[in-house]
């Protein structure tokens, strides 16, 4: 299985490179090779227990598909922008594809450098690999560029340490550099553009993105160290925690906020939020969403027999959810793509703050949410954070977040990057759900290796085709220019990726689909 997911990704970077075709694509395929024999020697240190960190041992270290991402979006990001022009997120394209080669970079080195003994090929691989990459960052960064490189590699060393000392067996070293290389650009973002404010420049939505990423982050840092002194279970500490959420809401990221839009961020988000009839339909609809998911879970929860405690939702009720979230994003998609990014932001926040009231279990609701929640667990949720509906607001969101506006002045981008944001609902919300639903019910040939089933990866594919033609129909901004095959190429590697991958799908799959939809 790990040879075929490697293959998979190799011929999806390979793909980009035809595209693309310059000295980014090329540091990009020899980062795939490196990361390739690195990922065998990281496999190794998991099975043995040699690693510094604990992480997640139902699956491989998944270094291969999580270090090609990043750079990836990065060198599809500047060939759309150059295209279109926009010099400032051409540059911006290229510090996203170098900081991330330098980030899956320095994760290879760890790994050779405490593999025992020392692995010779590898390492040579990885000189060869790392030569290549700060040869072309030398002749392609300018010093600022540099810098900022720089400064996201400390701080996802330094937040690596933190996060991954405090949350064992929830990530693999390749999830972990997903998460953790994300959050760390976010920061890294978030400190350049406070410093360099200039009214005028720059969209709301995505500064509050920015603040609330990091200030959930910062939330949970600050009450880890807190809880070490104090019972988090008690009435006093539930107090003190709702009182210090509200403080450092209000006392630091609404001021932080304010600071980036020159308004207050209060009043913009409610005038934001009501600002046309259609908006207040799509959050009235949403409104009834989430409590039909609500629903969801009180029913599965009163099923639950006091015999059987340990029973586990079946795949397909864990498929609702999916079902309720596609017809989510949809309609925002369809109608009023900013509402829908701003509302995803909102939802994650809200996300957050409710996993670190299960997991400190904060008085009222934490015990409760413990209860309710355990139904809902799979083999992927082994460490102490419940993560898999994150990952899936996160897969469905990331591709709205990610979408290169700037670079496509008519709010979409053309041929199949028209697509570039449905690529969670088509990936995770589409392909995923009828590959487990169907896959589970009706499967029989299984690919080699794998639970995933043949049946299960041909009606992904087949499901997936219909709802880009739904799409078509219904979305008047969508105009494929008669790029097919091309889509069809695209959504057959995913899925064949989602059949063979152990890492956390509804975080890989829909960045994957975006890469190559952009390319």
């Amino acid at each position: 299985p790990v040879l075929v997911e490697s293959l998979i990704v190799f011929i999806i970077v390979l793909f980009v490179h035809a595209v693309v075709w310059d000295r980014y694509s090329w540091c990009a395929v020899a980062l795939a090779v490196q990361a390739f024999y690195v990922q065998f020697k990281w496999d190794r240190l998991l099975q043995l227990g040699g690693a510094v960190f604990q992480f997640r041992t139902a699956a491989n270290s998944g270094l291969l598909p999580a270090s090609m991402v990043i750079p990836l979006l990065g060198i599809v990001m500047k060939e759309r922008c150059k295209s279109a022009g926009i010099v400032y997120f051409e540059r911006f394209g290229i510090v996203v594809a170098s900081t991330g080669m330098l980030v899956a970079l320095f994760l290879s080195v760890i790994a050779v450098g405490v593999t025992k003994p020392v692995p010779t090929n590898t390492c040579i691989l990885t000189g060869v690999a790392g030569s290549i990459i700060i040869y072309t960052m030398k002749h392609s960064l300018t010093v600022s560029e540099v810098i900022e490189v720089l400064e996201v590699l400390l701080i996802f060393v330094y937040l690596s340490m933190i996060l991954l000392y405090l949350l064992p067996r929830c990530f693999t070293p390749g999830e972990a550099l997903l998460v953790l290389g994300g959050i760390s650009f976010v920061l890294n973002q978030l400190i350049k553009r406070s410093l360099n404010v200039i009214e005028g420049r720059g969209d709301p939505i995505d500064f509050f993105l920015l603040v609330a990423v990091v200030g959930v982050v910062l939330l949970g840092l600050f009450f880890t160290v807190l809880f070490v002194f104090m019972d988090s279970g008690t009435w006093i500490s539930s107090m003190f925690f709702h009182m210090m959420t509200a403080v450092l809401g209000l006392g630091v990221i609404m001021p932080w906020l304010y600071r980036l839009i020159q308004r207050n961020p209060l009043f913009w988000l409610l005038q934001f939020l009501f600002q046309t009839q259609t908006r207040v339909y799509l959050l009235v609809y949403w409104t009834f969403l989430a409590a039909s998911a609500c629903g969801v879970v009180f029913y599965q929860n009163a099923k639950r027999s006091s015999e059987s405690k340990k029973h586990q939702a079946s795949t397909i009720t864990r498929k609702y959810f999916h079902f309720i979230v596609v017809a989510t994003y949809v309609p925002g998609l369809i109608y009023d793509r900013q509402l829908l990014y701003v509302a995803a932001v909102l939802c994650l926040a809200v996300f957050i703050i409710l996993e670190y009231i299960r997991y400190f279990r904060i008085k009222p609701f934490g015990q409760t949410l413990r209860h309710l929640l355990s139904l809902f667990l799979d083999e992927r949720d082994s460490g102490p954070l419940i993560l898999t509906h994150i990952y899936l607001l996160l897969g469905m969101s990331l591709p709205v977040w990610l979408f290169p506006r700037p670079c496509a002045p008519k709010g979409t981008l053309s041929g199949a990057g028209a697509l570039v944001p449905y690529s969670g609902v088509l990936a995770v919300g589409v392909g995923d759900t009828i590959a487990s639903v169907f896959g589970s019910t009706m499967g029989e040939i299984k690919w080699p290796g794998t639970k995933k089933t043949f049946e299960g990866t041909m009606t992904a594919i087949f499901a997936q085709i219909i709802a880009v033609a739904l799409i078509l129909i219904f979305d008047s901004s969508v105009n494929l220019n008669s790029s097919y095959a091309w889509i069809l190429a695209s959504v057959s590697l995913v899925s064949l990726l989602e059949a063979y991958t152990t890492q956390i799908d509804n975080l890989l799959l829909p960045l994957y689909l975006q890469i190559m939809l952009m390319a």
